[in-house]
């Protein structure tokens, strides 16, 4: 018992009945059936109850109350006449003997009603994310998140990882994405950096002797938004081992991660361990992405070969993807609408054909492959009601054009997704190096802390010209769940002599690499484990758990698209005084 409340509006049942009691929450409806008589519905974080006015008095003291406002309700609990079996306080109500009001809503107009606040413009809800958080459906969101982090820190502490917080303030990193800077009052001209990631912070306490690390991380990224991804601050399940191999980062997260999948997800299917291992390069040739739907049974066919000399122009010298739908009834309207926004994200034009329920070869590109119809009807297994969805171009742009279509497809024509289960692999042997594309010279690839599978040897053959630095692999791995990547990790170059080397691939020497990263490099000269970590998203896990598309359902107070909090005013303009205590002058002047 509270000062102002005996309990909660959730918690009342038959057995109350008789018992004076005193509620305290928010008065959400007010539903007048005479001049003396209402049905008032009050609400708090545990559910709601319903408060039967009855009395003329009674019935003044509530009309003069705006919804929203928090109240206080003393009555006597009896039972229903009607009971509602939909809500867990269904049996009962609450004939109030007095009414106070606690915290005055002042307005008459909400921005929106609160029960159906998801259905309110998105900016109305981030700028009114306080009224947004009452809707349960919203808040029920949070109290997933709030329950993950906690089973999370459970498992981990119990499989003997130490929580450990790293610094907010650290150096900017010359990797990865923008910085957040913070400007040093104490040192002018030099700035602070919010971290991308505990990276470098981690490493080190491996070479500190601490065997398990974990910390729920908060990370800072200048990045733009997209539906799994947050502009600003996101935060991910950071962990690190030493005398660690990539198998036991992989049996830790396997054995984590599909209980709580099971308990909290939206579905109750997770995948058991091993969850299945794909390599980088197979992934693409098999599902056009690393981030394959295993849910998806649709996989992508290689036809370049059958597809030359047809006298098609935008097959010819390109590489050229099929994936083939089986059992597809969709009219050549909803083809053609499939296509075009298969077009849209992957900005590369679809082709396609199908075998009608006759068996017959039509539509599209079909009368391209007339010459070589056995051969292609072999090639892909061709049955009746299937329809081909095509892509070409070179290598990468066609399997991700393929990717886009087999998710598409997948998701559209019914029997090729089993929605309702979370499927878990390991995307691993992800290449060192690759070529570029704004500077058309070697650059890495994923991690350049990562550990060349070959060690320095494979290293030394790519410098002697035995080896193509685009053929080395590396000991990353992506953890991805039904498409979407959970998590990026790998087995940590903990050598100074490889990892320069590993360095030096990219036209970066000793004093570059001592310069960029002095802290690691010092300490793993004073010998280092051999390490291996990963980062689960956090919130992505929880976006996967609640069935949402969308991340900035999943966390409190999220920024808009364009990383900006409405509610708060942020980012801000300053006082001149700060700014000059900062030693920092504005190039924006009002």
């Amino acid at each position: 018992m509270s000062e102002y409340r005996t309990h909660t509006c959730g918690e009342l049942r038959a057995a109350n009945a008789g018992e004076t009691v005193t509620l305290a929450g928010w008065l959400e409806n007010v539903r007048e059936v005479g001049s003396n008589f209402a049905f008032v519905v009050l609400r708090d974080f545990y559910g709601i109850t319903q408060v039967v006015v009855e009395t003329a008095d009674m019935m003044q003291t509530i009309k003069a109350i705006n919804k929203e406002s928090t109240i206080s309700v003393t009555g006597t609990v009896r039972l229903r006449e009607s009971p509602n079996p939909k809500l867990p306080t269904g049996e009962i109500e609450i004939v109030p003997e007095k009414i106070a009001v606690l915290g005055r809503c002042r307005y008459n107009e909400l921005p929106f009603e609160i029960n159906r606040s998801r259905e309110a413009d998105e900016s109305a809800r981030l700028k009114y994310r306080y009224l947004d958080l009452r809707n349960p459906a919203v808040k029920n969101n949070i109290i997933l998140r709030c329950n993950v982090v906690a089973a999370l820190r459970a498992a981990m502490t119990a499989h003997g990882f130490l929580e450990i917080t790293t610094p907010i303030l650290t150096a900017s990193s010359p990797e990865g994405a923008r910085d957040y800077l913070v400007p040093a009052r104490k040192h002018p001209g030099k700035f602070y950096a919010l971290p991308q990631a505990p990276q470098q912070f981690k490493q080190l306490l491996m070479t500190s002797g601490f065997d398990k690390y974990f910390q729920i991380a908060p990370c800072f990224r200048d990045e733009d938004a997209r539906g799994d991804r947050s502009p600003g601050e996101f935060y991910q399940l950071d962990m690190e081992m030493a005398f660690a191999s990539q198998e036991d980062v992989f049996a830790v997260l396997e054995d984590v991660l599909p209980p709580i999948f099971a308990k909290y997800g939206t579905y109750d299917v997770a995948s058991d361990a091993p969850f299945r291992r794909i390599a980088f390069n197979d992934a693409m040739e098999t599902y056009g992405t690393d981030k394959p739907d295993l849910r998806i049974d649709l996989t992508v066919t290689d036809i370049t070969d059958l597809s030359q000399g047809l006298g098609f122009a935008p097959f010819d010298g390109q590489v050229v993807k099929a994936v083939p739908v089986s059992g597809c009834t969709l009219t050549r309207k909803q083809i053609d609408k499939l296509c075009a926004d298969v077009e849209v994200q992957a900005g590369r034009k679809p082709y396609w054909l199908r075998i009608d329920e006759n068996g017959a070869m039509a539509g599209g590109v079909a009368k391209f492959f007339a010459p070589r119809e056995a051969e292609l009807r072999s090639a892909l297994g061709l049955g009746n009601n299937t329809l081909v969805l095509i892509a070409a171009g070179k290598k990468t742009e066609a399997q991700k054009t393929a990717g886009v279509m087999l998710k598409m497809a997948g998701a559209q024509v019914p029997g090729h997704m089993d929605v309702e289960r979370y499927e878990f692999c390991w995307i691993v042997d992800f290449p060192m190096y690759e070529i570029g594309e704004e500077s058309g010279e070697l650059e890495f690839c994923h991690n350049p802390f990562s550990m060349p599978n070959g060690g320095l040897e494979i290293l030394l053959k790519a410098e002697r010209g035995e080896v193509d630095p685009l053929d080395i692999y590396a000991y990353q791995y992506d953890l991805v769940c039904n498409g979407v990547e959970l998590s990026s990790g790998a087995v940590r170059n903990h050598d100074p002599e490889i990892m320069v080397k590993a360095f030096e691939m990219v036209r970066l020497g000793e004093e570059d690499v001592k310069a960029k990263f002095p802290a690691m490099y010092n300490a793993f000269c004073y010998g280092a484990p051999p390490h291996a970590g990963i980062a689960p998203g956090v919130d992505r896990m929880v976006m996967l758990l609640a069935g949402e598309s969308s991340i900035r359902e999943i966390i409190p107070f999220p920024m808009n698209k364009n990383a900006q909090d409405v509610m708060m005013g942020a980012p801000s303009a300053v006082e001149q005084k700060q700014l000059d205590e900062l030693h920092i002058k504005s190039a924006f002047e009002e």
